[in-house]
């Protein structure tokens, strides 16, 4: 970790309970955070992996009335299965909570509180569309008309999703209220600003001169951000779910869901460590990074910095590694189009395939760009490098161990300068995606493990044991000591990536924990110790399952038109 830290907080993103996460939420966040969380856990550092749902907003209050039930109703449901998802699919938040939770409600009031009185936001007075049957302001989502540039008459007040052009409520043609459907008036409001631009001069010297090892993509986008020129921030908005505005005469107004989502970090981390929290947001020796996708790269190095800067405790993210978007079968995924491929779906119907999904999210991860995911390719990754390269080579390793030597590890005998020269390029392994995991490309280091596979592979091809053991036992024991000591750094190389495939090895070598420092020995297994009957670590995927998938995608297509 290096002199300057002691400790690394990780946060994710906050999923929005309007409904389950889906692939494309994995690859952008919640897969690499859980590897790098894994990974430092391995090293035995300390660390803490912040997780919860993000539950206020309008897109949560519209569907609430949609339902006929009330919002809290809506993100207990979805906060339920999003929290199941997480524990199935292995990903080890050290707390999952949430932001209707009693202690965010607090945290983020006293937040807002704090900057309201060291006089941090400015007040402004604006015109609003405001219903007069419902007697409340709309949110540009509960505002309905006719789009200015193509003519769709369902555009909301935000967006038009026929176009994807981005409205202000004043441009809509004959606006209506999606609450009571009656003529919106514009009346006024007042409002509570963040002033970005007070921020400008530190956070341009903050992003764009001490911190040019942020990814490019990262980088660009605070660049395009900062040399745009950065406006005030309206914190607050009129509306009846979330978090109230707690200053007088602010009632019919709570926190705006971008202002108290990201406050929710340090809720949970409040949470979970009652007693210590302040170590983890307010001293220097904590090493701070966010995973979240490219749609939030403005909150997270622009926004919520300013907010922290503004309170003036907290550190600042060290890094902000976000991805970019991941595609389904070459299109956007969609969550109104149903057009994804949903978590609690998947381990439905892929049972035990947890670690088959992290790989090719991993193999495929959009780092740099955005990426695409299909059924093909996945089928392609599971067949060709899960069974055939790393089950394949652990497999043999063990049927050979359990056929010549009654399971034993066998005794090592002298090394061959072959020998030599397979230890040295599995060596060479462990710095390498050291090199990759410190640098947040998870994509190259998972590279790098499953090279360790192929080294195994390649020995076992060469040296051939089983003709081997026909004429010379001595020299056999030392082929499988090697392969079993490859065996055993596998399970230490993959638990960031495929921890239940890691924890199936452990189980077969019968060691119960493994930790980074022995990457890369070869004396992990002693000579007689007993491993166990081996067990296939993957089976081949067909076509027809494949098939199914695609045609469940073309289905929900044709529903939507």
């Amino acid at each position: 970790m290096g002199e300057r830290f002691k400790r690394t907080l990780i946060t994710s993103a906050l999923p929005y309970a309007n409904g389950p996460v889906h692939i494309g939420h994995l690859a952008g966040v919640y897969v690499p955070a859980d590897i790098y969380a894994r990974y430092l856990r391995l090293k035995g550092e300390e660390i803490l992996f912040i997780g919860g749902s993000d539950e206020h907003g309008v897109p949560i209050a519209l569907k609430a009335k949609a339902e006929g039930i009330t919002p809290q109703e809506v993100v207990d449901r979805y906060h339920a299965i999003i929290k199941k998802s997480f524990e199935d699919f292995g990903i080890t938040f050290d707390i999952y909570s949430r932001t209707s939770s009693e202690i965010h409600h607090k945290t983020a009031a006293d937040f807002f509180r704090k900057l309201y009185d060291k006089g941090e936001f400015i007040e402004k007075t604006s015109e609003q569309y405001y219903d007069e049957e419902a007697k409340q302001f709309l949110a540009d989502r509960y505002i309905t008309g006719k789009c200015p540039h193509c003519g769709n008459e369902r555009a909301y007040g935000d967006q038009c999703e026929a176009c994807g052009t981005s409205l202000s409520p004043l441009e809509l043609i004959e606006p209506k209220s999606a609450i009571s459907g009656s003529i919106p008036v514009l009346k006024e409001t007042k409002h509570w600003y963040l002033p970005l631009d007070k921020h400008e001069a530190w956070l341009k010297k903050w992003i764009l001169e001490d911190h040019k090892e942020w990814k490019s993509n990262v980088y660009g986008q605070c660049k395009s951000w900062l040399d745009m020129g950065l406006q005030p921030r309206a914190v607050s908005r009129d509306l009846d779910w979330g978090i109230s505005v707690p200053v007088e005469g602010a009632e019919g107004k709570v926190l705006y869901v971008w202002f108290d989502a990201p406050i929710g970090y340090i809720s949970n981390t409040i949470e979970h460590s009652p007693n210590d929290w302040e170590k983890w947001w307010k001293d220097e020796k904590t090493k701070l990074v966010h995973f979240i996708g490219k749609d939030n790269i403005v909150f997270h190095c622009i926004v919520f910095p300013s907010m922290l800067k503004a309170d003036g405790s907290y550190i600042l993210p060290d890094n902000v590694p976000a991805n970019e978007f991941l595609n389904l079968e070459g299109d956007k995924i969609s969550t109104s189009r149903n057009r994804a491929v949903w978590l609690h779906e998947y381990l439905e119907e892929f049972p035990g395939k947890q670690d088959v999904l992290r790989y090719v999210l991993t193999v495929n991860a959009p780092e740099t760009k955005d990426s695409d995911f299909t059924w093909k390719d996945f089928q392609a990754h599971n067949n060709n490098e899960l069974v055939a390269v790393l089950g394949n080579f652990v497999n043999r390793v063990l049927v050979l161990t359990h056929k010549y030597f009654e399971g034993k590890v066998p005794a090592c005998g002298e090394w061959t300068d072959y020998d030599k020269q397979t230890l040295e390029e599995f060596l060479q392994v462990k710095s390498e995606m050291e090199n990759d995991l410190e640098h947040y490309r998870f994509r190259d280091a998972l590279k790098e493990a499953m090279n360790l596979a192929r080294i195994g592979n390649k020995y076992l091809a060469d040296t051939e044991p089983w003709k081997v053991a026909k004429t010379d036992m001595v020299r056999t024991a030392t082929l499988l000591n090697i392969g079993l000591q490859i065996t055993a750094n596998l399970a230490i190389a993959f638990e960031p990536f495929l921890p239940f495939t890691s924890a199936e090895i452990r189980r077969l070598i019968r060691k119960e924990h493994l930790n980074w420092e022995k990457l890369g020995r070869v004396d992990i297994l002693e000579a007689e110790h007993l491993i166990d009957h081996p067990k296939l670590l993957f089976e081949k995927i067909d076509d027809e399952v494949i098939e199914k998938q695609i045609q469940k995608l073309q289905d929900a297509k044709k529903i939507m038109n």
